[in-house]
């Protein structure tokens, strides 16, 4: 253990001194950099002191200065400034001598919002690989992906009307099949971010009076300086997903609210301040007919449509029609099966990975470790969430008692593997 410790030291001693090397060397390149800028800045000062002397020698009549300085000493600084732009131009630079496009929309971006990609870039290209982006994060669940693809796009082609939202949809499904996950990918699609995600449980607005929890006090009531949940976080980021759960559980009142959100793409807050929600998504999730998909829920689309239309039934008995049809699309989610877990699985290892590899450690995970996460985790009535479960007391407890143990250090590699029934591990 001691040797171990020796070339652990010997081994951080040897970093240390790279980056001495390179913080060095690109210490040397800003300087020479900072003496080309100020040398190109002093030639321009020498030119235009020259020019002057030009006019001097030319009101007392000294030609052959004139000439001198107009055909001998210009044109000599002119080619020294010439090639210090040049040698400017070329390559990476660690001293920008102008503002870039990109720098003015990252600040830009910071102060509003705004993702960069909106502001730099045409966004054809990635609206129409928009399903491609969002099934690297959602498995399955094709026609909800589907369904909210074209909404958006319809949206960002200019067909939908340019006073509402930019989409607003209800999912429902049973717990675990993607409903959250689907809004949290389409906020980190649309946005740049998944901070641009403004989360809402419904269940805490079931009473009548707490509609003015969502859109701020009128003025002499408690919290009136506070402003509303809902209005407050969209005037703060107008470019966001609001995401409202179990929007079945809210008082009446407040789906008057969402009917003008809606309707109108803006709301007043309790303080008389419009907030524009034209630049947001609303996605409202909702357990509504989850007995009916568990129990209809099949492979064909036939089936599918069976199990939609009864789905619907439950929602129109549910909801009033003026806030059904303001919706852009109503979307029904599958249950998933022991292959959609098992994909997830490895979507949620790779995620682990990512981590390991921020503190310098491998990881490989074998087909019969990937398939004992899918058979543990896979739940009928559940979905995905015990999945979560289950790589958590399956992979990650074990694995981090044995990195504390010392087992593995930085550099090393985890390999994974499944023996008996339970996972194994070890250094590769």
């Amino acid at each position: 253990k001691d040797k171990e410790s020796k070339q652990r030291l010997a081994d951080l001693e040897a970093d240390i001194a790279k980056l001495e090397r390179e913080f060095s060397d690109l210490n040397e390149v800003w300087k020479a950099e900072k003496a080309a800028v100020q040398g190109a800045s002093k030639i321009k000062e020498q030119i235009e002191a020259l020019r002057g002397d030009i006019d001097t020698a030319q009101r007392h009549g000294d030609l052959a200065k004139v000439a001198e300085i107009q055909y001998g000493k210009i044109p000599q600084l002119e080619k020294q400034l010439a090639a210090a732009q040049e040698t400017e131009a070329k390559g990476f630079k660690l001293l920008q001598q102008r503002v870039t496009a990109e720098e003015i929309a990252e600040v830009v971006s910071r102060w509003t919002g705004i993702p960069v990609s909106k502001m730099l870039e045409g966004e054809r290209e990635k609206l129409l690989r928009m399903e491609e982006v969002l099934h690297k994060r959602v498995v399955g669940q094709d026609e909800a992906v589907r369904a909210v693809a074209d909404a958006i796009r319809r949206s960002r082609a200019g067909l939908s009307d340019p006073h509402r939202p930019n989409g607003s949809f209800l999912f429902l499904g049973p717990t675990g099949v993607g409903k959250t996950e689907l809004t949290k990918a389409l906020a980190e699609f649309l946005f740049d971010s998944n901070d641009a995600l403004v989360r809402i449980d419904m269940s805490e607005f079931m009473e009548k009076h707490s509609v003015a929890r969502l859109i701020g006090a009128p003025p002499g009531y408690v919290g009136y300086e506070e402003g509303g949940y809902l209005t407050e976080a969209v005037r703060r980021r107008p470019y966001s997903v609001i995401l409202l759960d179990e929007v079945e559980k809210a008082h009446h009142d407040v789906f008057n609210v969402l009917l003008q959100v809606l309707d109108d793409g803006r709301l007043t807050d309790g303080q008389g301040r419009t907030v524009d929600f034209r630049n947001t998504v609303i996605v409202m999730t909702s357990n509504l007919g989850s007995q009916l998909i568990q129990e209809m829920g099949g492979e064909s689309e036939e089936d599918y449509t069976k199990m939609k239309s009864a789905v619907m039934g439950v929602v129109q008995a549910h909801f009033r029609p003026e806030f059904i049809n303001r919706l852009d699309e109503i979307v029904v989610f599958r249950p998933l099966d022991k292959k959609q877990i098992r994909q997830i699985a490895q979507i949620q290892t790779d995620y682990l990975a990512k981590r390991l590899g921020e503190r310098q450690l491998g990881f490989t995970l074998s087909e019969k470790a990937l398939d004992l996460l899918g058979n543990v985790g896979f739940d009928p009535v559940f979905g995905a969430r015990p999945l979560k479960r289950a790589i958590q007391q399956q992979l990650e407890n074990p694995l981090a008692r044995e990195i504390l143990e010392g087992k593995f250090q930085p550099g090393d590699t985890v390999k994974v593997d499944a023996e008996h029934g339970r996972l194994v591990f070890a250094k590769k």
